[in-house]
This record gives structure tokens, sequence and C-alpha cells, in this order.
């Protein structure tokens, strides 16, 4: 597994402003977390999805690609850290 934290530098007020991921093997997001600017935490796995947070539906690709987009800073993080942030997010509004 790999672990990623994505800062996204934008002025939406209602769009998350960090994603923080788990990444299996086949590039595919397993578990996801997603910080909001009033601060909420929201959370995704494949088992609960909401029309806040999902998993994305296609391989996430190389951290390199991410860096290298101008309104992004990406990060590799320690399953420790990813873990903290997991267990304090809530599932979305419409989660099963």
């Amino acid at each position: 597994m790999d672990y990623w934290k994505v800062e996204w530098k934008h002025d939406f007020q209602e769009e998350p402003t960090t994603f923080y991921s788990e990444i299996g093997e086949d590039g595919y997001e397993v578990r996801k977390v997603q910080r909001f600017r009033d601060g909420r935490l929201v959370k995704a796995d494949a088992q609960h999805e909401s029309g806040e947070v999902g998993l994305s539906e296609i391989p996430v690709g190389r951290i390199e690609d991410v860096k290298a987009q101008p309104d992004f800073s990406a990060f590799t993080i320690s399953f420790d850290e990813f873990q903290v942030v997991w267990l304090k997010a809530r599932w979305g509004r419409s989660a099963l």
C-alpha cells in the first residue's frame, strides 16, 4: 500500500482542500479522506461512498504527475499518519 497527502490550492469554498489516500498495489484508491475548509474530515471506502466523497474510478497514477500540476502539492505519508486522519473522519451524509 501507498499513502498520499495531496493539498489542492483553490478558492472554491465548498470543495475539499486536502486529500488523504490509501492506494492499493493496483493503483486504485482503497480508502480516502477529504478535509474541507471548515475542518470537516469525510471518509470513503469501497462500501461507503457519498455525494461528498468517493474513491477514484481510475488508477491514481504517479505521485510525480500530481506534484507537477501547479494547483497541487503531493506527499507520501506513513500508514500511521493516514490512520490518524482516517479514525478522526466521519462517513459522508449518504454513506451506507
